[in-house]
């Protein structure tokens, strides 16, 4: 039950136009700012049962006459059905949304987006930066693209870069927001340089798709015509016949996860050098096995199907390149052109 006590003049004033009934309180209304509409919606939902003779003095207070004096009750309720029956649809639909409109939550946080674009990217906004920003960038970035993206800098650029991350105590934040508005505009609106990742990634799987002698001639016509960003092809670009130059530890990671057979079948006709750098990566009872497969010759297995086995065991190295368990020879060239 509400008390006199306790009311609010918001308050007062909602159940003294809940009394008056619809039509008188249909014309009050009309008088009534937007702002006084929403106080008075606000404080009608506060309402309990008034008794009558709260709303006795409620009336006098306001120093008018009633003839019924009833006490209220569901004066939430009452208040709605004047505002619906009184005021047109749009003119409630207006207030009522001015009591729900939430804060303008501003732009999106730039980190999240910052970890999705490419790391050649990322290494090209920084190269025109002073190496103290691109030690701030790079603190908020997770480790491995972190990585990748120094891997793509100046040498000299990127020892400087790294020598600030040692010495980097905690940015001032303003200092932050003022980056952060840097990236917004230069590097996630694409004003600086516009982000080719997604042609490059579309090109390299299909180049991907070829053998290694029409790879290799597509990729010399593509630079004598001297293609845009085609270094960011060549990091994505991968044949089987290049599997000897992975490290080791890339080997034992792709042929972990691939069947015998289907390694079987990649290296029969395949030179020594790349069979041994296959072979090297795999258990000892594995290489037994192949290489007993492999001394029975070649000789009724179609070409079709040791060129599948090949563009599967590519396949499965790209797709671990692509999540980041290791870099690609051409990425790896790029770097150390850089």
């Amino acid at each position: 039950m509400t008390t006199l006590l306790t009311l609010t003049r918001p308050q007062k004033a909602a159940a003294i136009l809940v009394a008056m009934g619809k039509p008188a309180a249909g014309r009050l209304l009309k008088f009534f700012k937007q702002e006084e509409l929403k106080s008075l919606i606000d404080a009608a939902r506060m309402l309990r049962t008034i008794p009558q003779a709260d709303l006795e003095k409620i009336v006098a207070e306001f120093e008018a006459e009633f003839t019924e004096g009833a006490g209220l009750l569901d004066s939430a309720d009452k208040m709605d059905t004047l505002l619906n029956e009184t005021l047109s649809p749009e003119e409630v639909s207006a207030i009522m949304e001015g009591r729900q409109k939430k804060p303008d939550p501003g732009p999106l946080p730039v980190w999240p987006q910052v970890e999705k674009l490419d790391a050649t990217r990322i290494g090209a906004f920084l190269a025109g930066e002073h190496p103290q920003t691109g030690a701030l960038v790079l603190s908020k970035l997770s480790s491995q693209l972190a990585a990748q993206v120094l891997l793509t800098l100046d040498k000299s650029l990127r020892a400087e870069v790294m020598k600030r991350m040692v010495t980097m105590a905690s940015a001032p934040q303003a200092a932050v927001r003022i980056m952060e508005n840097q990236i917004r505009t230069r590097l996630l609106d694409g004003s600086s340089s516009k982000d080719t990742s997604s042609g490059q990634a579309r090109l390299a799987s299909v180049l991907n798709e070829m053998d290694k002698a029409r790879l290799d001639e597509v990729i010399q016509d593509l630079e004598s015509i001297g293609t845009p960003d085609l270094a960011g092809v060549k990091a994505r670009v991968f044949s089987f016949d290049d599997m000897h130059l992975l490290p080791q530890k890339a080997r034992v990671l792709v042929f972990d996860g691939l069947s015998t057979d289907v390694i079987t079948r990649a290296l029969r006709g395949a030179p020594e050098e790349l069979t041994e750098a296959v072979l090297s990566a795999i258990g000892a009872r594995a290489r037994r096995m192949i290489e007993s497969e492999l001394s029975l010759g070649s000789e009724g297995v179609a070409l079709a199907d040791i060129m599948q086995a090949r563009k599967t065991v590519a396949s499965a190295t790209v797709r671990l390149s692509r999540d980041g368990a290791f870099e690609l020879p051409g990425a790896q060239a790029a770097s150390e052109a850089a």
